[in-house]
């Protein structure tokens, strides 16, 4: 079959301002903190008006800035100072940048197995990795489809354990009209490039729970509790700090958001309908009373009915020039060498010296929904700035590839 092509089509993309809301408004506040010579958030404005008004738009009471997402989930395990060895249940099907802090903090990453039609975690898989030293739960709003929050707060609190949200995906999604972020004790974002708004790198932490509150905010201050008459370094803590010039960007990034959030979803759900009963493959699933804010937009592909499943249906994108990801991360967290062969700190393999036994099997045979969604999905890139043109184009693509491969 003859590949379509339109001659000067090329889809935006995140990677460039192609893809990305970038304009004035950025380059008016870096110029304004450039002029200023203030470049640190100690003594700066834009980092705290960031702060500010992304609690305005979550409707919290506290949140805090730091420097990456990664940063934003250190933050808050550290916030719940759990002891060596306590154990924190996270996603089996999730960044490394989610993981590691658990490990920095002396915790054990406790992997949950995923549904197998949002891949997020839920209370029916959170619940057999629970134990008397489980700290807390960290869930990921995969792709930035929501997790059934009720059901995770229900078992979160009848065992009086917190729970972490990993909104780095997913600004603006929202779960039985509240925003994730705001439902568990902690929330944490991402301003990653990719990510709906964008400083570079740059996270964000959102909290309700005084207590928490101080403890974020002195964990992102090396423990330093700027303004207090008798400061001191109160606990083992790092310099996470977001810097003025991130803030600058992001304060205006954050004008953007609704409008780049409103466009990802509004699109997402126009190829869907061009997609609507294709055989083989499978549009995202969102769940009744969910907003699903597309950082990604996944499709899940049959093998038995698309030969060569999703590896095969990308590189038959490709050709078409779409770039498409088969797997979304070639193997589950578990399957990483920092676990399989526990390299942390110098030989010492701690804290997996801490672990309980069966926590520490990561045999891929107990996670098969784990498997079987890295098999079927197919990350297509999504960003705000798609038109109709390229939606028809990319639609037009995926059947016409289909179609090949079935042929």
């Amino acid at each position: 079959m003859a590949i379509t092509l339109i001659p000067g089509l090329d889809l935006p993309t995140d990677q460039d301002a192609s893809g990305r809301m970038l304009g004035q408004e950025e380059m008016a506040n870096l110029a304004e903190v450039i002029a200023s010579g203030t470049l640190t958030s100690t003594k700066g404005r834009f980092v705290r008006e960031l702060e500010q008004q992304f609690a305005q738009v979550l409707g919290v009471k506290h949140v805090y800035a730091c420097s990456s997402g990664t940063a934003a989930i250190h933050a808050a395990v550290a916030a719940l100072d759990p002891e060596p060895g306590d154990e924190i249940v996270s996603s089996s099907i999730t960044d490394m940048g989610a993981l590691a802090p658990i490990l920095f903090q002396g915790a054990i990453p406790a992997f949950a197995e995923v549904d197998p039609r949002t891949w997020n975690v839920t209370a029916k898989t959170i619940e057999p990795c629970l134990s008397q030293r489980t700290k807390a739960i960290v869930v990921t709003h995969l792709f930035g489809n929501p997790c059934q929050m009720d059901e995770i707060m229900e078992l979160a609190g009848s065992r009086g354990i917190p729970v972490i949200e990993d909104c780095a995906q997913a600004f603006l999604a929202q779960h039985r009209d509240r925003f994730v972020g705001t439902i568990g004790k902690i929330g944490c974002f991402s301003l990653q490039q990719s990510k709906h708004i964008t400083s570079g790198e740059g996270g964000l932490i959102a909290t309700n729970d005084l207590d928490v509150a101080r403890r974020l905010r002195l964990f992102i201050n090396k423990g330093w509790r700027y303004g207090d008459a008798n400061a001191d370094h109160e606990f083992l803590a790092l310099n996470y700090r977001m810097s003025e010039l991130q803030g600058a960007v992001a304060v205006a990034q954050l004008s953007k958001l609704d409008g780049a959030v409103e466009s990802r979803t509004t699109t997402a759900q126009i190829l869907s309908s061009k997609l609507a009963g294709l055989a083989g493959v499978e549009t995202p699933y969102v769940r009744p009373r969910t907003v699903h804010a597309y950082w990604k937009y996944c499709l899940r592909v049959d093998g038995d009915a698309v030969p060569g499943g999703a590896v095969a249906l990308a590189a038959a994108l490709h050709a078409r020039q779409i770039s498409c990801t088969p797997r979304y991360i070639q193997k589950p967290a578990f399957m990483c060498r920092v676990f399989q062969e526990q390299k942390t700190f110098g030989n010492s393999r701690f804290p997996f010296t801490l672990a309980r036994p069966e926590i520490l099997r990561y045999d891929p045979a107990l996670f098969p929904q784990t498997m079987k969604a890295l098999n079927d999905v197919l990350v297509l890139p999504w960003n705000e700035n798609y038109l109709e043109e390229h939606l028809d184009y990319m639609a037009t693509s995926i059947r016409e590839s289909v179609d090949e491969l079935c042929s």
